[in-house]
């Protein structure tokens, strides 16, 4: 039965997450599998691979065939290097103390390396922070600059609407002063002869009062003279009618006698 290692997928769908195992060539890619010999997740940096080795190897120095991608990673942790040299041993060109003398000295080199690559990317990704950060700063300092002269400008344009509206202001003031100069000076003159013309209104108003008393008086004069008349004629009116009364009287009385 022909056997290869190689990935199953998991995880949710952007973010996958892969098993390594050993399956039948035959088995679908997420089908049935033999054993899992590890895992392999490629959404940190750098990526992260953890299997078995001991199984690992077992399976490639039984004849197991890996893909292209489980090969790069076999490599990567040395499994295949330590296959290469257990070959060795097997036809007497290496001891097994040769082996690991080998293998231990490819590990301390493999880990300096991936050290070195870890602080490289650590530092890029400062130098990145760094720079985003120091963009950011001039983004703000030019932000700041432009509403700091925004903030001036508005400022000085209220300053001269205020000296605009102080000079307006001062302006009405000195007109409305000499507008009420010249209304006083134009009504000085009215108001003295308004002055002097009292004296004579008064005069005149006394004139025609004591001319309205003497011609009510006169026309009292009159209505009594008129009453007088009135009351003398009625007066001669009855004696003129009680005298043939009288004689008509005198008459009689003297036939009676």
């Amino acid at each position: 039965m022909a056997t290869k290692i190689r990935l199953a997928r998991h995880g949710k769908k952007g973010k996958p997450f892969y098993h390594i195992v050993t399956a039948d060539a035959r088995a679908p890619r997420d089908g049935k599998y033999i054993e899992r010999i590890g895992s392999y997740n490629p959404n940190t940096n750098p990526a992260t691979i953890e299997f078995n080795f001991e199984r690992a190897l077992h399976w490639v120095s039984v004849g197991a065939q890996p893909t292209d991608t489980v090969r790069a990673m076999l490599s990567y942790r040395g499994v295949l290097y330590k296959n290469h040299l257990l070959k060795g041993v097997k036809k007497g060109a290496l001891t097994e103390a040769q082996v690991e003398e080998k293998f231990n000295k490819w590990l301390e080199e493999k880990a300096e390396k991936i050290e070195s690559k870890v602080q490289s990317l650590e530092k890029d990704a400062k130098a990145a922070y760094d720079k985003a950060i120091a963009l950011e700063k001039e983004k703000s300092d030019a932000r700041a600059a432009i509403i700091t002269e925004a903030t001036q400008a508005a400022e000085a344009a209220a300053a001269a609407e205020t000296q605009e509206a102080e000079a307006a202001a001062a302006v009405e003031t000195q007109e409305a002063e000499v507008a009420t100069e010249e209304t006083v000076t134009e009504e000085a003159p009215k108001a003295e002869a308004a002055t002097e013309e009292a004296p004579k209104a008064e005069v005149a108003t006394e004139e025609t009062v004591t001319e309205e008393a003497a011609n009510e008086e006169a026309a009292n004069e009159e209505a009594a003279t008129e009453e007088t008349a009135t009351e003398e004629a009625a007066t001669e009116e009855t004696a003129t009618e009680e005298a043939p009364k009288a004689e008509e009287k005198s008459e009689e009385d003297s036939k009676e006698k």
